[in-house]
């Protein structure tokens, strides 16, 4: 008899297994939407699909004052860019700071505590004072985010240099490498997935301290529209833009996963 642990579906099982959860979502909330329209039309908790379709149209159509541009693309492209630079500034200094904290023992004994209490406080916390030295533009936004995520990536990557196989420095050393060569050719590609996974792990994060940065203070973007319409119960356009926010997401992770995959198939088993 075969046991469950051992059953595994192909791949067509698995999307179609995958799908089941969010069908039966999707269908409680038609039924939830339905019903308390039928007792009260004018209900704006559960909007119909009928009225979040007619609000697409609008924000998909209709040009935002500030850019000249159709709405939903004005506030894509400006969480966007803000997402962007926020996560390539977080990279690339977790990239520097973990290859030098797992290289160099003396550098992780110098920075690793002061790393070790910036990762532990709260991000939003420091959102004040990110408007007040940097002010209400784009700079304490794409901060926040950095702020927010290298510390924990920083952490993450430099645990994993650590934890090389001492032998495979050993050898390297004796081999006449010095401690740069160490950190290029023997960690740093090595550490390529794992900066991928790791920025993967944080996009979630990330987005969290984007949506919050433009609430506070934007004129246009993707958390500045749904607080902007939360005001009048707005959740006809409030869902799709969380959605469309899901989505961005699910495709930044599948691209990450795809380039990790494709430049380091040794890291997936070969896959």
């Amino acid at each position: 008899m075969r046991r469950i642990v051992n059953l595994r579906p192909r791949r067509g099982a698995r999307v179609a297994l995958g799908a089941v959860p969010f069908l039966i979502l999707i269908l409680l909330y038609l039924l939830a939407s339905e019903t308390r329209h039928a007792a009260n039309p004018a209900d704006k908790v559960l909007p119909t699909f009928a009225a979040m379709a007619e609000a697409i149209h609008a924000f998909t159509t209709d040009r935002d004052p500030a850019t000249d541009r159709i709405i939903l693309v004005a506030d894509t492209l400006a969480s966007l860019y803000r997402l962007g630079i926020g996560l390539a500034i977080a990279t690339g200094t977790a990239l520097l700071l973990g290859l030098l904290l797992g290289v160099v023992p003396l550098a992780r004994a110098l920075l690793g505590p002061v790393i070790a209490v910036i990762a532990v406080i709260p991000p939003i916390a420091v959102l004040p004072i990110l408007f007040i030295v940097l002010g209400l533009d784009e700079a304490s936004k794409i901060a926040l985010i950095a702020i927010g995520i290298a510390p924990f990536m920083t952490r993450d990557l430099a645990s994993f240099v650590a934890a090389l196989p001492s032998e495979q420095l050993a050898k390297a050393q004796t081999l006449g490498a010095n401690s740069w060569q160490l950190a290029l050719r023997v960690a740093l590609p090595q550490l390529m997935p794992r900066l991928i996974e790791a920025l993967r792990l944080t996009l979630g994060p990330a987005w969290v301290f984007l949506i919050a940065s433009e609430a506070v203070a934007s004129d246009v973007g993707l958390g500045y529209r749904i607080f902007l319409v939360r005001r009048y119960f707005a959740m006809d356009i409030i869902l799709p833009y969380v959605t469309w926010i899901s989505l961005l997401a699910i495709a930044a992770d599948a691209v990450l996963l795809l380039v990790s995959r494709r430049g380091f198939p040794w890291a997936h088993g070969g896959r």
